[in-house]
């Protein structure tokens, strides 16, 4: 069994954050380990709270599981602060860790702060480390120092961000056009979604992340990886049901046998 660890925030929702990353990982009849960063007090309407981890308690963790667990591939979302960003990017150097799948968590869908301003500048040691980043078009514009509000922005800004890391770089598209593109350092690829009449979008973006990273585990080439990923978010989105009162769940058992 293919085992992935996920490195992120709590939501106490359960629609986001390492509880989505599980859940998408069981989904892929994968192992699920985790390293939890952040608690926050969180529903569909918003975020209420948030409380950060000791970061040696962060390094704790991610030491205990690859001690023991030796995952495939790592997905890394919500960081918060510097110091935890630190110690992640410390932790992740000291087993070599392989197939890393940075989400540039920044901003919630509810349009909650999640990372703290200074601490930007120390996500770009942890996309040295990783295979692909993954940022949306608010956060890539945080990152690119333009604004991304079209597929030509997204272009540029992929371009932009992978020159100063050399790291592979999907701008996320789901809010503006449901494309993302990836610039690997040769080409552009896009990757079609369909734009869904539903404001049930909350926890896409570490779903996808998780996706992704699930595919690596499994041996798919990058592309591959992505490609699945999407089909994967698509098919959550096509759910009716409606969880909470703003912007709900996705569906990541849409393919899970009924067991009750």
């Amino acid at each position: 069994m293919k085992k992935i660890l996920t490195i992120a925030g709590s939501d106490s929702s359960g629609g986001a954050g390492i509880q989505a990353d599980i859940k998408t990982i069981t989904a892929h009849k994968m192992y699920a380990s985790s390293a939890i960063t952040v608690l926050t007090a969180q529903n569909t309407m918003g975020v209420y709270g948030v409380l950060p981890v000791a970061p040696e308690f962060v390094s704790q963790q991610i030491k205990s599981v690859f001690d023991d667990i030796a995952p495939d591939s790592v997905k890394i979302g919500m960081l918060f602060n510097t110091s935890i960003i630190k110690a992640v990017l410390d932790s992740l150097k000291n087993v070599a860790a392989k197939n890393v799948v940075c989400d540039t968590v920044m901003i919630a869908t509810s349009g909650a702060k999640l990372l703290e301003d200074d601490a930007i500048q120390a996500l770009w040691g942890l996309f040295d480390l990783s295979q692909v980043i993954t940022p949306n078009a608010a956060e890539a514009s945080v990152l690119a120092g333009f604004k991304v509000c079209d597929t030509a922005t997204q272009k540029q800004a992929a371009k932009a961000i992978y020159e100063r890391v050399r790291t592979p770089v999907l701008v996320k598209g789901g809010h503006l056009n449901a494309t993302d593109i990836l610039w690997d350092g040769v080409e552009f690829s896009e990757f079609n979604g369909q734009l869904k009449a539903t404001k049930n979008t909350h926890g896409t973006g570490c779903t996808l992340s998780s996706a992704i990273a699930c595919g690596l585990a499994a041996g798919l080439e990058l592309k591959e990886a992505i490609k699945h990923a999407k089909s994967f978010i698509n098919k959550a989105l096509s759910w009716d049901e409606q969880i909470g009162h703003g912007s709900g769940a996705i569906d990541h058992y849409f393919n899970i046998e009924e067991l009750i």
